[in-house]
């Protein structure tokens, strides 16, 4: 397998560890219940902590392969578009099972 299509699958996994923490995070401070107040500040915490992995992916990712590709702004771009969609979509499957059905309307 190529070098870039390492990254490639190493951003898709990461993605995911990327929607645990951010789940993880949300139900250690408690802010994972199925009331629909405070829906922005929950999507900015979780953005936050998703782009911190990714920097943080990034530095290791370079570490690792900048001899082995042929351009260093692959290293940054590669897989950017599957990291932050596998982390929307994995976030919000398992912010939903944690937070239930919400409360019927009465």
């Amino acid at each position: 397998m190529k070098p870039v299509e390492k990254i490639y699958w190493l951003r898709l996994g990461l993605g995911i560890i990327a929607a645990l923490v951010c789940t993880g995070f949300g139900w250690a401070t408690g802010v994972i219940s199925p009331d629909a107040s405070l829906y922005f500040n929950k999507f900015m915490n979780g953005l936050s902590l998703a782009l911190l992995v990714y920097l943080v992916s990034y530095y290791i990712i370079k570490a690792k392969f900048l001899a082995k590709v042929e351009k260093p702004q692959k290293l940054l771009t590669m897989g950017i578009g599957i990291y932050f969609i596998s982390w929307i979509v994995f976030w919000i499957l398992f912010y939903s099972i944690l937070a239930g059905p919400p409360p019927l309307l009465q």
